[in-house]
């Protein structure tokens, strides 16, 4: 971290209203630690300027690549993402300085009329553009002995609101930690719990980029580093790695840390994959020690990996990401 210490530090962020207002919390700490002034770079990245669906234009590092462009270049300092867009291998020339603590990681259900989705009609719209969720929400809905129509949709949170706002859909399910972060938790009609809908791998998490050659920003971005969530999401993105799957594959995980705060002794890790019409799904779990490393960590997410695939994950997913 050279230079005067009255010059700002540019983050660079993309331009959405939720990544500013997740940039901006992370530039407020990151002026709390290293007392420099701290400046919003906005870049406009592909994800945000292609109408196609993520789908269809692979997803991985759709939003990240001209953040990343940027650091290289030199035009930014350090660059904020939502971790679930990261793809799973780090180049060497950035460092990954820090993981904050993870916000709400589930999914939520924002649908007319205040209802929960158990109490959706049979044949209702529900928008989302994750094939994820497309594959586990269509799952649930069998279960209860009712179809649901996922209905592919992109644009910002206020955009998905208002297809149910206006009537055009019955529900949408979104991320809980973008609707938090911009004050839209009041729009929520019911919390899909993990146990039903596991989020992807890293969501509700941070990634704090800066260039690996820049020693004094790396040190200091470190000190906003969450260890357990650090180790949470590095398991998930280790099952999706071994999976060989992209971030636009239907892959959910979620790594829990067991016990209570103080003594917390052992995390589990559940994944899934199924087919994006809900009708196999291949759902397992692994428990083990709380990883007392980043190897340790990455060799969770791989054992149940290769469990997954045992069970026929492989030919779930569609096309892999090579």
């Amino acid at each position: 971290m050279n230079g005067n210490p009255s010059t700002p530090l540019r983050l660079g962020t993309r331009r959405s209203q939720l990544a500013m207002a997740q940039s901006g919390q992370v530039a407020d700490a990151v002026r709390a630690v290293t007392g420099r002034p701290v400046e919003l770079v906005e870049i406009t990245t592909y994800g945000d300027v292609s109408r196609e669906h993520l789908a269809q234009i692979g997803g991985t590092g759709v939003f990240v690549s001209a953040l990343r462009d940027a650091l290289l270049a030199g035009d930014i300092d350090f660059a904020v993402h939502s971790l679930k867009d990261l793809p799973t291998a780090q180049p060497d020339d950035l460092a990954l300085a820090a993981v904050p603590r993870r916000e709400d990681p589930r999914d939520a259900l924002v649908a007319r009329d205040g209802l929960t989705f158990e109490e959706l009609p049979d044949g209702a719209r529900v928008g989302t553009g994750s094939p994820r969720r497309m594959a586990q929400l269509n799952a649930w809905a069998r279960t209860l002995g009712k179809e649901i129509e996922t209905v592919p949709i992109r644009g910002n949170i206020d955009t998905r609101l208002g297809f149910v706002a206006k009537g055009e859909l019955d529900a949408v399910v979104l991320a809980a930690a973008g609707l938090n972060r911009i004050g839209r938790s009041d729009r929520v009609t019911q919390y899909l719990e993990p146990d039903t809908v596991l989020p992807a791998p890293g969501q509700g998490a941070l990634a704090i980029e800066c260039a690996a050659d820049n020693a004094p920003l790396v040190a200091a971005l470190a000190q906003l580093d969450d260890p357990r969530t650090r180790a949470a999401v590095t398991a998930e993105r280790s099952l999706l790695a071994a999976l060989e799957a992209g971030c636009s594959a239907p892959v959910g995980a979620l790594a829990d840390l067991l016990g209570a705060e103080q003594s917390v002794t052992e995390m589990r890790l559940r994944g899934v994959v199924g087919t994006t019409d809900g009708t196999t799904l291949v759902q397992l779990s692994t428990t083990g020690p709380v990883p007392a490393s980043h190897h340790d960590a990455l060799a969770l997410g791989r054992e149940l990996a290769a469990e997954m695939l045992d069970k026929g994950a492989a030919g779930l997913m569609g096309e892999r990401a090579l």
